[in-house]
């Protein structure tokens, strides 16, 4: 969603290097070949990209926004690129470059922590460094270089994966997200579609941006940050990559935690149902605590709550509500910013607050709300880019007919009922992905059960709308992780939860490979 695009840099500098096998026609079929389970993706061709060196200096120069100018400002931190093929089967073609910040070990480093804050479009350099002194008081900071990384085409990586402006996406001049995407038409996926394609530079930009590759790219890392195995904490997307990558490098695992885990059982429609039953769980749960206040805007009745919450948000269907700030306020708006508050239990009073004033006439809580979701800044930029999230679950997800989506959009209303509006199930819908210039390259289920790894932590909590809890149970049965059950109402739970339970019970793994024993449990 940036308001200017960065061209794919020309691959220069290297001695010459025999592609693997490639495709003559670009548009069909040359998206990323996938390595077999349990077997290492081929080396071939990318000696110099294992060779390369890192070049840490300050953070500054970095910031692709004015939120990172100000985290980057840091003199503790330190932040640098590193090359990736672009493509896997043409590593002398595109390069792409991957942002990585760090904070240094303060004493002798026993090695890296790679950090992915989950999306698809969450950028680890931001997320590092807004937690800094979190960090600062971890005994992980002491041994580990704390590491993250944006992800191909997220952040300050390049090439960008772009549809539309931030502009754009301020006006409402994009798809809108209520259950599904409201794309109704093949002209309208097809206009999603070339809008990727012009926005990220290129058809090979924009097909090679699925998880596959992320995972190709983070052994890139480990090998570069000079790690014989990788240690890698994920959270919630995160747990995807983390999970791919044991099984597709199960040798090169020190240590994985992942927090908020997907359910790898599920399809993703499946999926998408089980998070949605889980946001009208917290939505409930939500109203039973309004209704105990007198005043309450959902009313008396938490049984009544999704009624009343169509009251007050229907009439955005035909006419937005509007900002101080001569910004529309939109039915999908609405959804975003209640959902995003949904997803820590400490939101609930400003969701409260939002619905309240939303009903009296007053749109600026609820839009600040939506502006939360994508992080949005004071200048307009925003920093959490679903430009990126459609890029990469395009070439992660099987496509679905235009049966099945419309099937799921009703569902999901019947499921979780505050969702129930015809402008978000009762419509006729389409796949976003429909007009997509090349087919998945992930499969499906994305990991299969495997008992050749080290130990690992699935970290799940009880009340998570994002993945929930039951996703964490099956990944940990997947992978034979040991398991640690976190009660609480949010999304993740390590460093960012204020549990030393759950922090300490973390901290023993990745310190130490200490795993805990079975039903542990902690508490947000």
């Amino acid at each position: 969603m940036r308001t200017r695009n960065r061209a794919t840099t020309q691959r220069q500098g290297f001695a010459p290097i025999v592609a693997m096998a490639t495709s003559a026609v670009l548009l069909v079929a040359s998206c990323t070949s996938t390595a077999p389970p349990n077997e290492p993706a081929p080396t071939e061709g990318l000696e110099s990209y294992l060779e390369q060196d890192v070049g840490w200096a300050g953070c500054s120069d970095s910031a692709t926004n004015t939120m990172d100018e100000e985290l980057f400002d840091n003199p503790e931190l330190q932040c640098a690129t590193i090359e990736v093929p672009v493509d896997y089967d043409k590593p002398d073609g595109n390069i792409a470059k991957i942002a990585l910040l760090r904070i240094p070990a303060s004493g002798e480093a026993d090695g890296s922590l790679l950090i992915n804050p989950g999306g698809p479009a969450g950028a680890g350099t931001s997320f590092v460094a807004a937690n800094f002194s979190l960090w600062q008081d971890s005994p992980l900071a002491q041994r580990f270089d704390i590491v993250g990384f944006d992800p191909r085409g997220v952040g300050g990586s390049t090439p960008s994966l772009d549809c539309y402006s931030d502009e754009e996406y301020d006006a409402g001049d994009t798809p809108g997200f209520g259950a599904v995407y409201d794309i109704a038409t093949a002209a309208q996926a097809a206009e999603l579609a070339d809008r990727c394609i012009e926005g990220s530079g290129s058809v090979e930009n924009l097909i090679n941006a699925g998880s596959v590759n992320v995972v190709r790219d983070m052994d890139v890392m480990r090998e570069v940050l000079g790690d014989e195995k990788l240690s890698f904490l994920g959270y919630s997307y995160g747990s995807e990559l983390g999970a791919m990558y044991a099984e597709t490098y199960p040798d090169k695992i020190r240590a994985l935690v992942v927090d908020g885990a997907v359910d790898p059982t599920l399809s993703p429609t499946e999926h998408r149902k089980s998070q949605y039953v889980a946001v009208q769980q917290r939505f409930d749960e939500l109203a039973a605590l309004c209704s105990e206040s007198s005043d309450c805007v959902l009313g008396a009745d938490p049984a009544q709550a999704n009624d009343r919450l169509h009251e007050i948000l229907e009439p955005l269907i035909e006419t937005p509500a509007v900002s101080s700030d001569g910004r529309e306020v939109t039915i999908w708006d609405a959804y975003l910013g209640i959902n995003a508050g949904l997803y820590s239990e400490a939101s609930w009073p400003t969701i409260i607050s939002a619905l309240g004033a939303l009903d009296e006439g007053e749109s600026d809580e609820m839009l600040a709300l939506r502006d939360s979701f994508y992080g949005r800044t004071a200048a307009g930029e925003h920093t959490i880019d679903l430009d990126a999230n459609i890029a990469v679950r395009c070439m992660d997800w099987p496509r679905v007919s235009p049966e099945e989506q419309t099937a799921a959009a009703r569902e999901l209303g019947e499921m979780a009922p505050m969702f129930a509006l015809d402008e978000l199930t009762g419509s006729n819908f389409r796949d976003e992905c429909e007009a997509w210039p090349a087919p998945p390259s992930r499969d499906q289920p994305w990991v299969t059960p495997t008992s050749d790894l080290p130990e690992t932590l699935v970290v799940a909590t009880t009340g998570d709308p994002g993945t929930p809890y039951t996703g964490g149970v099956t990944l940990a049965e997947t992978l034979g992780s040991s398991l640690l059950t976190v009660e609480g109402k949010q999304h993740g739970a390590y460093l960012v939860g204020g549990s030393d339970c759950v922090n300490d019970i973390v901290d023993a793994y990745l310190l130490d490979l200490e795993t805990p024993p079975e039903g542990a449990r902690c508490a947000l």
